[in-house]
């Protein structure tokens, strides 16, 4: 049986979310690096297995599924041993299905309204409001973890892979205040200790800060 195949880039906070679910339940994938910066996303064979054109996506024999998200949840539904990653539990599944959604309709969508245009576009604003608009995004994590471990409660879901692959990607432009959030800093360490995150999320996580600093720079420099 051939192995699932992934489209993805190490760049890509949704990949790493992807990635990381698919170590936690023990499933090998085959990885398709994609290149963002040069386009690789926007071939006319790309947007015919994805009309999003977004990575991650996922081929599973004739499934073609992409939203980082909705791919997390296929694979815990179809591949692991047990759902604790992701709930059959309707209440439960609720929660989780909701910190999915912060993911995507906060955390991610500020870091790419912060980022997008200068690694894509030739903009040098990294202004002062942009930062704070993330930074409120961090006293709801340090709500979510007050009274547990994990962003769902007492067990890691995959609400924590997706939203610790955004965090960790702009947390040096929008640091966190270790007095008024330590119960959020604790959970970062804490998924930092899983054994398989360091080669799996924080490697592209520091390569993407990277770029993204050099790109600024870069595009002051033009102006």
């Amino acid at each position: 049986m051939s192995k699932p195949i992934l489209y993805m880039a190490t760049l890509s906070p949704p990949s790493r979310a992807v990635m990381l679910t698919a170590k936690a339940i023990g499933l090998e994938l085959e990885y398709k690096p994609i290149n963002l910066l040069k386009g690789e996303h926007l071939t006319p064979e790309f947007i015919k297995m994805n009309p999003q054109h977004t990575i991650p996506t996922l081929v599973d024999g004739d499934a073609i599924i992409y939203d980082s998200h909705a791919i997390c949840c296929y694979l815990v539904e179809k591949y692991a041993k047990d759902d604790q990653l992701y709930p059959k539990d309707l209440l439960k599944r609720a929660q989780v299905d909701a910190r999915l959604h912060f993911d995507s309709g906060h955390l991610f969508a500020r870091l790419r309204f912060l980022y997008e245009p200068i690694l894509y576009y030739g903009s040098t604003d990294c202004s002062i409001d942009k930062i704070a608009y993330i930074q409120k995004c961090w006293e709801i994590m340090e709500g979510f973890l007050a009274d547990h471990p994990y962003v769902c409660g007492d067990h890691l879901t995959i609400a924590d892979f997706c939203c610790v692959a955004t965090i960790t990607s702009v947390n040096d432009v929008a640091p966190i205040d270790e007095f008024k959030f330590p119960k959020f800093l604790a959970w970062l360490k804490r998924l930092s200790e899983l054994p398989y995150y360091k080669d799996t999320n924080e490697e592209g996580a520091e390569e993407l800060k990277r770029i993204f600093k050099e790109k600024l720079a870069e595009n002051r420099g033009a102006k």
